[in-house]
């Protein structure tokens, strides 16, 4: 079986994080770099702050995740804060300048009461006129159709194969199992996650009721407007 910790490495090598490949690490990064202060609401493994500091940001970088072995990644870089807990649980008052929620982790607040509570924890962080960027899968494009055991990813080192399966669609949550094997497809791990897919109106419609302005709203990673073909809906958002 593979342990918390072996899945925390393995997510760094399924997901590493590089601004010079991948459009939406360049988006995340510059604006992290031209903040004072940052904090990062599902941190993970701590890789944009990790790489941020690396560059020469000078500031304060926090990283906030409620994952004991994802965190245990992070705090090999001691020049960043890491804290214990969930979006909901970020106590901070008018310290940030930038707030952020990278690699689709907003869809994890999957509740009315979670996703206002994380909301007001977030903007009660940043000082007045602060910044909160972050992205959710468009629910137009139906991406979790692709999510099956048809679609699958293969780790070089260890060898190692990954996949999904939808368990059920309810409303805007979908619930659904990542699995990873062995080459010969026998499971070593599996763990079941809940992501909501909200669209746009409703999204804005949280913000707005916890005191943010929509500052800019994209489709894509390059900056185009959310269209009919968008997959994403991409957010910076402004307190107010």
């Amino acid at each position: 079986m593979i342990s918390d910790a072996e899945a925390a490495a393995l997510y760094d090598v399924l997901n590493p994080w590089d601004p010079g490949r991948y459009a939406s690490d360049a988006f995340y990064h510059q604006l992290v770099m031209a903040a004072d202060a940052v904090l990062d609401v599902g941190c993970g493994t701590g890789s944009m702050l990790h790489y941020a500091r690396s560059q020469g940001h000078r500031g304060r970088l926090v990283g906030l995740d409620p994952d004991p072995a994802m965190l245990g990644r992070a705090v090999v870089r001691t020049d960043v804060e890491w804290v214990s807990g969930a979006a909901a649980d970020a106590a901070w008052t008018r310290e940030f300048d930038m707030a952020t929620m990278t690699s689709h982790a907003f869809q994890c607040l999957t509740g009315d009461e979670e996703l206002r509570a994380s909301l007001n924890a977030i903007r009660a962080g940043l000082r007045d006129g602060g910044r909160f960027a972050f992205e959710t899968r468009h629910p137009q494009a139906r991406a979790w159709e692709q999510w099956n055991p048809a679609n699958v990813s293969d780790i070089a080192d260890p060898p190692l194969r990954s996949w999904y399966r939808v368990d059920a669609v309810e409303g805007d949550v979908v619930t659904f199992t990542g699995l990873l094997g062995d080459a010969d497809g026998t499971v070593l791990r599996t763990e079941q996650t809940a992501l909501r897919f909200l669209d746009v109106p409703a999204l804005n419609a949280f913000l707005t009721e916890a005191g943010f302005a929509i500052d800019d709203q994209f489709g894509g990673w390059d900056g185009t407007p959310i269209g009919p073909d968008s997959r994403e809906i991409i957010t910076i958002a402004r307190r107010v």
